[in-house]
């Protein structure tokens, strides 16, 4: 981030609240970003329940992925949630293939969910919660927020409604993949995915709706 970057940052987002809910909708791409993520889950659980036939439903979902991916590079816009996607059904082919169970296609995402849940949870508990470093993306200085406890119990909040889909994801799934349903995950796998996200984003925004934390700056740090 260059210093006119560090010094336009406070004026475009006076409060830590702002920045937050910024950054977030930027990371999520927005409503085109979490339909575009959520297609090849429900292009392949569609083919699945209509064929039961592996490859098929496969091809069929990397198609679609592929066919957003070229609408996002003609229409000159940001391809990185398209490819996003694309990456995650791709994984998710690979470890289906090779173990020829369609239950697999959703491996990688109960163990990024998983993995995801878990760095959160420690983040919190070593009281360097992850939505603090969504500030420090903002400010230019990573750890600022760091220096003020108020921050770090809103950051840690905040860092608990993001992890909570993560959690929910996995304990949802992870019996279902035990055994086998996997209509079942796939239905289950779309309406945990953006639904649920927007049900954390809307508490989250609640949160943030109800508070104007000062961003730390280093003309305006707390005093130590």
């Amino acid at each position: 981030m260059s210093t006119a970057d560090m010094a336009a940052a406070p004026a475009a987002h006076a409060t830590v609240e702002a920045a937050v809910r910024a950054q977030l909708a930027k990371a999520l791409g927005g409503r085109r970003g979490i339909v575009e993520a959520a297609v090849p889950t429900i292009v392949f659980t569609g083919m699945w329940i209509a064929t039961s036939q592996l490859k098929a439903s496969l091809i069929v979902s990397i198609a679609a992925a592929v066919v957003l991916l070229l609408v996002r590079l003609a229409q000159r816009t940001t391809p990185q949630f398209v490819l996003n996607s694309l990456l995650g059904i791709g994984i998710g082919a690979f470890f289906a293939m090779r173990s020829g169970d369609a239950k697999d296609v959703f491996l990688p995402g109960i163990y990024y969910n998983a993995g995801y849940a878990a760095a959160m949870l420690l983040s919190i508990v070593a009281r360097w919660p992850v939505v603090g470093f969504l500030i420090g993306s903002v400010t230019g200085d990573p750890t600022a927020w760091h220096r003020d406890p108020g921050l770090v119990r809103l950051c840690s909040r905040l860092t608990w409604l993001l992890m909570l889909p993560c959690l929910i994801r996995v304990v949802v799934q992870l019996p279902l993949y035990w055994a086998g349903q996997v209509t079942a995950l796939g239905i289950a796998k779309i309406a945990l995915g953006w639904p649920l996200q927007v049900a954390g984003l809307a508490a989250m925004a609640w949160v943030l709706a109800r508070g104007r934390t000062p961003i730390p700056t280093p003309s305006r740090r707390p005093a130590e």
